[in-house]
């Protein structure tokens, strides 16, 4: 039978193969080429925009008493809606990409720093009226280019050790992860009651000693409908449609079969669970949806390096981890795999293979975190993929903590500032 098989498939099937081949390949060759110039041309006019671009980075100093649950976030996050390009002029000519913004939190030494970039210089003026909007008492400080935290660090690989990760969803995009609302941050409480699911990430931080620093970043993007102008050959809807199939088949798991002789259908019985589930997809929908991509970075000292400090880094994000909804994991890591470890055990002339791949990794990531890149060249996806997270699971993860963080090592400005009384005498 098989040797039948392999007669017809050499004798009738392969030259039909040739053939088809040979004869759409004027078509086809040609319209591939076409598709691979207009994408590397996408990415040179892109580097060039995006060379161009004057981004800016914000420190923003904290006070002691910051009472604010981290909704007041969500209204800041609201405003970073930056626009595309509005044309396929602009697309495809200017290179004119989405505007992307990247929340950070970095220990020197114990000491924690909040910061927030944008790509665009457009949004200086917005974003700080958000925030003095918001947190009154703040103080947002522009950081002039040459003081970028990222960019004093020298990485000599002689002299100091990193480490870098990324993290993905456990589950897809539609179920959240779990949020300030499900720890009651949203309601008014007493600071004694009052759980920020922060503090362990703020912690993690303050616990780096001498010779150590640790860096967390999450960039966001607006997520929104693609299309050509996005360079996309087919529309990429956004996630409206994944979001009502989902609760569509959780109700249809929830239905008993149609018995014998029934005429009418089932009628759906969800479970406690499967009815919570379905509120947090439908609240989390209700909210503005950015891409994401979240990775951090473990930089030492040689003699200072500690390796508790890279599982540490990996638990303090295990708290917005939900059983029945989503959570946060490693995805890649500046690493080889531990496959290629035990091949390389086997055979030692490995090695330098190895702790070449694991350099190449290192300075990778690390050029990509410094120049926050992934959404775009020249570190478009790195290792990685992006996933959405609403306004409420980024306020969840960066927000200003108030005086349930009690973090030692948390730098903030001793006193609040606040407006003269209308009613001042004025000597004339």
């Amino acid at each position: 039978m098989f040797l039948e098989f392999l007669i017809k498939f050499n004798t009738e099937i392969l030259p039909l193969v040739y053939k088809t081949l040979f004869v759409i390949s004027p078509i086809v060759v040609p319209l591939v080429l076409i598709y691979i110039s207009v994408l590397l041309w996408v990415r040179y006019v892109q580097l060039k925009y995006i060379s161009g671009l004057k981004s800016f980075l914000f420190e923003i100093k904290i006070p002691k008493d910051i009472q604010k649950s981290p909704l007041a976030m969500e209204i800041i996050f609201a405003a970073m809606q930056a626009s595309g390009a509005a044309t396929y002029t602009e697309a495809y000519l200017d290179g004119k990409v989405r505007g992307w913004f990247s929340l950070e939190l970095a220990s020197f030494e114990g000491q924690i720093h909040f910061y927030i970039w944008s790509s665009e210089p457009k949004f200086k003026k917005i974003l700080e009226a958000q925030i003095y909007a918001q947190y009154p008492t703040v103080e947002v400080h522009e950081v002039p280019p040459e003081e970028d935290y990222t960019r004093k660090f020298a990485y000599d690989p002689i002299k100091h050790i990193i480490w870098g990760l990324q993290f993905k969803l456990l589950k897809p995009d539609i179920y959240p992860i779990k949020t300030y609302v499900d720890y009651a941050l949203d309601k008014d409480q007493k600071d004694e009651y009052r759980i920020d699911p922060m503090t362990a990430v703020l912690e993690y931080l303050g616990s780096a000693s001498k010779g150590q620093q640790i860096w967390l970043q999450i960039l966001v993007k607006m997520h929104a409908k693609e299309s050509l102008k996005e360079h996309r050959l087919f529309v990429k809807p956004d996630w409206k449609d994944d979001v009502l199939a989902e609760i569509d088949e959780i109700r249809e798991a929830a239905t008993p079969p149609v018995k014998e002789g029934q005429t009418y259908p089932g009628f759906p019985n969800p479970t406690k669970g499967q009815i919570d589930t379905i509120n947090a997809i439908e609240r989390s929908f209700s909210k503005m949806a950015f891409y994401t991509m979240i990775r951090g970075f473990y930089l030492a000292d040689k003699e200072n390096f500690n390796n508790a400090y890279i599982s540490g880094f990996i638990g303090s994000m295990r708290q917005y981890n939900s059983a029945t909804l989503n959570g946060l994991k490693m995805d890649k890591w500046t690493d080889t795999s531990n496959a290629f470890k035990d091949w390389c055990t086997i055979f030692p002339f490995l090695k330098k293979s190895r702790d070449a791949l694991q350099e190449k990794y290192r300075k990778h990531m690390f050029n990509a975190y410094r120049l926050r890149s992934f959404f775009y060249p020249p570190y478009k996806n790195h290792r990685g993929k992006m996933f959405i997270l609403n306004t409420e699971e980024l306020a969840t993860i960066y927000h200003f903590p108030g005086n349930v963080s009690a973090t030692p090592t948390l730098a903030k400005i001793p006193s609040k500032k606040s407006e003269a009384p209308a009613n001042l005498p004025i000597k004339k």
